[in-house]
């Protein structure tokens, strides 16, 4: 069974740095695009980052443009999100998601992690 499981969430003061991961498991989701969503309280989730399969392609959110940085090690079927310059407004619970390309990824996932708690203090 196909599985997405998130870690490193937390709760960091404003301006600090955070460095989340999914790790994939059941499959090969190497050749799947890979991404993150966040769903802040009483908010709609909304895609954050994504990326490509190869790990050359990439795609952000504008407002984390410059401070999160998302990568995938393929051999550990894993993916990050290092996140940078953190605001109070980044609180949310972050999703790991899945999908066969970027586009399709930030539309419709078919993959979802259950989530990690990340809190940014003022």
């Amino acid at each position: 069974q196909a599985q997405l499981v998130e870690s490193g969430g937390g709760l960091v003061q404003a301006g600090g740095s955070l460095r989340l991961s999914c790790a994939a498991s059941g499959r090969t989701f190497n050749t799947y695009a890979m991404g993150w969503f966040r769903q802040a309280p009483g908010k709609e989730r909304e895609f954050v980052a994504g990326i490509n399969w190869s790990g050359r392609a990439t795609r952000y959110a504008d407002s984390v443009k410059g401070r999160f940085t998302i990568s995938r090690d393929n051999a550990q079927n894993t993916v990050y999100l290092q996140m940078n310059a953190l605001k109070p407004e980044d609180t949310a619970v972050y999703y790991c998601a899945a999908h066969t390309t970027i586009t399709d990824m930030t539309q419709s996932p078919s993959y979802w992690g259950q989530g990690t708690q990340v809190t940014v203090s003022s």
